[in-house]
């Protein structure tokens, strides 16, 4: 009776494993909370997903895997041990944010293979992810030769696509600085011999919008996009891992990768890979406040975040250390860095950064102050004023000697460091962010990622990194004209796509301003590209906890009205609603911190008319504290006015001039 029992729990069990075993697919549907967003999920021979929002295809199924070196591959032949769907609910803390709290808000279907991994599905109302978790626990470190990850489009949609800048083969495109404006396209258009960076933006139908980006990158490259055949699907390249660098590049500043392994990472012990997002908007709006890449992020990894301060910064480097009017020879000395000071203290900005030029030139070392800076006597000079000093630094000459350096300066009193011409993303240098993050944290350093990728979630893991570059910011107009870079236009597409990421260092704050026919390119005296109050409206709609006001103090104290609204505004905030708002036309965002409501818009070059509706920011009546673009601002791009205006029933009627914008101040 016992053998005969045995016998059968074991055919049970045999059957059992049969059903799960390669070739007998099976498929789960995992939806949102709100049951709008469907992914279907299937697991056999491959492991492929498909997307549907409201009913509407949006992916068919797209395969995904990973080739790894010393076993068998992940998502391929793989054989599932057993499967969950669960619900979670919580929120997150989010003190340097753009809102005080994160919702976070899903349904969890959990992929467990016999293979040692998992494979992790999350559907949110505004989106989807999944990422592969390493579960091997021996000592043993997995190389990863290859990840699939493809994104097959159910339509021919028109999508945003921010190419690499530069052609070549995709090694020589692995070098980027991750900035570039966007190429506005049907996919099947691709150029195949182009890689794209991310966030990439896709027009669905019925006013859907996907962007696909990436969270929790650590030790492992960042993902390129790159569609190689006449279709509308998109396919995953990675650069491979580094075998041999050498100093070069910008001032001998850069890591160059001479040699690449076979490999892309290697896998240690129970790993997370990095999460693929699609977020996903039925309306522009809600793309202005995604929190997708915040809540994939690790949790914060620090005990104590009081000492991070968040603020504004008087930077020199693009004004070309621009005071005039004054006693002395402006540049790169201690005299110039005290007016900085002064200008910062006066206006009640929180820091003033030295850019490159304070550390010998060539000599990629962080110690060798150059003789006409005393930078003891400027942080000394600082802290008696209440400004804190932020000091630039190149990728090879801050890597080399990361510790002592962060141990140096840090005692001196230096509150943090601009990181720059980093120019890769691949798993070495994605660790390097890490590494970067923990060890200024340990000695209390803000950290600004300068001529880097976009932001992966690190400012939710690490919230003393408080910037990124990762755009095609304002300090090109000092080198590219027009044609070449259509500001204005970039400037209404990126906070849709790139900003839904993280923080921007994008340094807008110019006090010389340019029509379509009066914008000039001047390296020492440089201007933007659209109306003062264009300027006025990014401080409010681009999101930077540490931002830059990029022109000269000289020019800010002949500017006293737009300098001091430009100083009051917040950098962090406890609020953040999205109004009317058109990928490529116009934005219009508000943002609270306190009782105090700023809202901030922008026009292409395009003069439009737009009413502002304020009801949903709990405002019926009032006044409003507002900059507009003046009546000659078409011809005159600092023509302005500032004004009280009237809100009545939570309405206000703007115009806004070509390349115009506007920014109010409303206390509720």
């Amino acid at each position: 009776m016992k053998l005969f029992y045995r016998f059968c729990m074991a055919a049970l069990f045999f059957l059992w494993q049969s059903s799960f075993a390669v070739g007998a697919t099976r498929t789960w549907v995992l939806s949102s909370p709100d049951g709008s967003l469907k992914v279907t999920v299937s697991a056999g021979k491959e492991i492929k997903y498909s997307l549907q929002k409201n009913g509407q295809q949006l992916l068919e199924p797209s395969a995904i895997a990973m080739d790894i070196a010393e076993r068998p591959a992940f998502g391929r032949n793989s054989n599932l041990r057993n499967s969950s769907i669960k619900e979670h609910r919580k929120t997150i803390p989010s003190p340097f944010y753009t809102k005080q709290e994160v919702e976070n808000h899903y349904k969890e279907l959990v992929l467990t293979f016999q293979e040692d991994f998992n494979l992790e599905f999350r559907a949110y109302n505004d989106g989807m992810a999944y990422r592969f978790v390493n579960r091997m626990s021996q000592p043993a470190i997995l190389s990863v030769l290859k990840e699939k990850a493809d994104f097959n489009f159910a339509k021919d949609w028109q999508a945003y696509v921010p190419y690499v800048r530069g052609q070549g083969t995709f090694e020589y495109q692995f070098k980027s600085s991750f900035s570039h404006t966007y190429a506005h396209l049907p996919l099947s258009h691709w150029d195949k011999r182009r890689l794209a960076f991310l966030p990439l933006l896709v027009e669905a139908d019925d006013g859907i919008k996907m962007v696909i980006t990436e969270a929790d990158l650590d030790n492992y490259p960042g993902l390129f996009l790159h569609n190689d055949g006449p279709g509308h699907s998109l396919h995953a390249v990675h650069a491979p891992y580094p075998r041999t660098e050498e100093q070069g590049g910008h001032n001998q500043l850069e890591v160059l990768v001479t040699s690449y392994e076979t490999f892309l990472a290697k896998l240690k012990p129970n790993c997370v890979l990095p999460w693929r997002i699609i977020s996903i908007s039925t309306d522009d709006r809600q793309l202005l406040a995604d929190d997708m890449v915040y809540r994939l992020a690790q949790p914060c990894q620090l005990k104590d975040v009081s000492w991070i301060k968040p603020g504004k910064v008087a930077w020199e480097w693009w004004n070309d250390w621009g005071i005039y009017n004054v006693p002395f020879e402006s540049g790169i000395n201690t005299e110039t860095y005290k007016a900085y000071i002064d200008f910062a203290a006066k206006h009640g900005i929180e820091y003033v950064i030295l850019d490159e030029g304070w550390a010998v030139n060539l000599k990629a070392d962080l110690f060798q102050v150059v003789p006409e800076i005393d930078l003891p006597e400027l942080i000394r000079y600082g802290n008696e004023y209440g400004v804190g000093i932020i000091l630039w630094a190149g990728c090879y000459a801050f890597m080399k000697d990361m510790e002592r350096v962060c141990q140096h300066y840090s005692k001196m009193g230096v509150k943090g460091f601009k990181l720059d011409f980093i120019n890769r993303d691949d798993a070495k240098m994605t660790h390097f962010h890490r590494d970067v993050a923990k060890i200024c944290a340990k000695y209390k350093l803000l950290v600004d990622f300068h001529g880097t990728y976009k932001p992966t979630g690190m400012l939710r893991t690490w919230p003393n990194v408080l910037n990124n570059e990762g755009i095609m910011g304002q300090e090109v107009n000092k080198w590219t004209p027009m044609e070449r870079y259509d500001q204005v236009q970039f400037d209404t597409e990126f906070p849709f796509i790139r900003m839904l990421a993280g923080p921007v260092d994008y340094t807008q704050g110019a006090m010389l301003n340019g029509t379509r026919n009066t914008f000039r390119v001047d390296y020492s005296e440089p201007m933007s590209q659209g109306t003062r109050c264009h300027q006025l409206g990014e401080y409010v709609i681009f999101f930077s906890p540490i931002n830059m006001l990029c022109d000269s103090p000289t020019h800010y104290e002949q500017e006293a009205e737009c300098t001091a609204f430009i100083a009051q505004i917040p950098t962090t905030w406890d609020e953040t609603i999205p109004l009317e708002s058109k990928v490529g036309e116009y934005i219009v965002i508000a943002r609270r911190k306190g009782n105090t409501w700023f809202v901030g818009g922008l026009t292409n070059w395009t003069a439009r008319d737009l009413t502002v509706d304020l009801s949903p920011l709990g405002i019926k009546d009032g006044t409003a504290e507002a900059f507009t673009d003046g009546p000659n601002a078409d011809k005159f791009a600092q023509d302005y006015q500032k004004t009280t205006l009237n809100i009545k029933d939570g309405k206000l009627n703007l115009h806004l001039a070509q390349g115009g914008g506007f920014a109010l101040k409303v206390i509720h």
